[in-house]
């Protein structure tokens, strides 16, 4: 086949066929397609867009790529769920051991972060010792344990995917609607679930900006994920301020920990209780009580020893990642918090390295945002509006820049 026919074709704004998808794929797993020529495709589709068709074709090719998950006949319902990514956004390290405590199984396929948005597995990551990489037989013992895995694309569920995800990473791509919907759901689709919820968000900290983007992916979604039989369910959730008041690796985790010991920043516990009620068959207060009364806690110890993490580490996780350098960013007048932009604080979070500026880059674990105030807030004059994490003074220096804009103050 002819590559760079197809990456023409759709640079032109032309519908590939199912076949060209398939071999696409499949020679850009076995590595005959290189990596330069996939992001040029990629930018294509980026501008030019996918139909209906083609980014069915392109999810089922990329989750035909590699195994899909096979359970024991009787076992219970496979439920889970996924966000389109925010800043901030550290839901499913308390969704899934909540939803572990159901008579259900959560086989939880998560990512690395992409652009501004962190990645549950980088999260995960930080505490120490915690592997995500357990191969096909250890998670789906571990499932029959103890209703739940986290772990990322092993080398045999959705290859393509992987390859394709760390690409997108690097080469402005990240925000194509097909290519999110395939990315998203090939890898939900390959844990072969009963039920599935969406978090999609909108915002300048989202890859959708406006609402009206968010509904036609989450419309794009669900029609892919019904068409595999798949019970589907969505929220549209707003992503215009960090969700919580952390932003970072360890920082997110030590939140986690407090919202697990009944706790924690309400808009948070409120989104993970909101979307539980859409896959869980248990009440709301009775998944609220959870919270509150140790079970989720535990669910999720449980789930950081059964993947060799040091769980006494999780109560001292700031500690275990200290930041160097903790400067408080204050707040130039009295006043209510105006505006406290995701994109500009994602962008920050960044350059303090937080997140992935190319391929291949080291997570720093300790960096990033604690004590954000939110939206809607007092503040006093000379009062912290958030602190700073950070390696050096001079990564706080670039991360202050660039948070001068972020913001407001009425």
């Amino acid at each position: 086949m002819h590559f760079p026919s197809l990456i023409e074709k759709k640079r032109d704004g032309h519908a590939l066929t199912t076949k060209e998808i398939n071999n696409l794929v499949e020679d850009f797993v076995v590595g005959d397609l290189p990596d330069y020529q996939m992001s040029a495709l990629a930018m294509a589709v980026f501008f030019r867009g996918m139909t209906s068709t083609e980014t069915h074709h392109l999810t089922e090719a990329m989750m035909q790529s590699g195994r899909v998950l096979r359970y024991p006949e009787g076992s219970p319902p496979k439920i889970d769920k996924h966000s389109t990514g925010g800043v901030g956004d550290k839901v499913s390290l308390v969704l899934a051991p909540l939803l572990a405590c159901d008579e259900a199984w959560v086989p939880m396929i998560s990512g690395r972060g992409l652009g501004i948005i962190g990645g549950t597995l980088d999260k995960l990551e930080s505490i120490p010792g915690f592997n995500v990489n357990l191969d096909e037989k250890r998670a789906l013992k571990q499932l029959e344990k103890i209703g739940v895995f986290m772990i990322g694309q092993t080398e045999d569920i959705c290859p393509a995917d992987k390859k394709l995800y760390a690409l997108r990473d690097v080469t402005g791509t990240v925000p194509s609607q097909a290519l999110i919907v395939a990315s998203i759901m090939s890898k939900k689709l390959a844990e072969n679930l009963d039920r599935l919820v969406l978090d999609v968000k909108f915002g300048n900290g989202a890859f959708m900006k406006t609402k009206k983007e968010a509904e036609q992916l989450a419309a794009a979604m669900t029609s892919v994920g019904r068409s595999m039989d798949v019970k589907m369910s969505h929220l549209l959730s707003p992503m215009d301020e960090p969700l919580g008041r952390a932003v970072g690796n360890a920082l997110e985790v030590a939140e986690c920990v407090e919202i697990l010991h009944g706790a924690g920043p309400p808009d948070l516990v409120g989104l993970i209780i909101d979307l539980a009620e859409k896959v869980s068959k248990t009440p709301r207060k009775q998944l609220e009580k959870r919270l509150k009364d140790g079970s989720a806690w535990k669910k999720f110890v449980s789930i950081v020893y059964a993947q060799d993490g040091d769980a006494t580490a999780l109560e001292k996780i700031i500690d275990v990642h200290q930041a160097p350098v903790v400067q408080p960013l204050r707040a130039k007048s009295a006043g209510t918090v105006k505006k406290m932009d995701a994109e500009l604080i994602g962008r920050a979070s960044v350059l303090l390295g937080a997140g992935r500026q190319k391929a291949g880059d080291a997570i720093d674990f300790a960096v990033g945002f604690s004590g954000i105030k939110k939206t809607g807030e007092h503040v006093g004059v000379d009062e912290p509006l958030l602190f700073v994490h950070a390696r050096s003074d001079r990564s706080i220096d670039e991360a202050l820049a660039t948070l001068k804009n972020a913001v407001e103050i009425s």
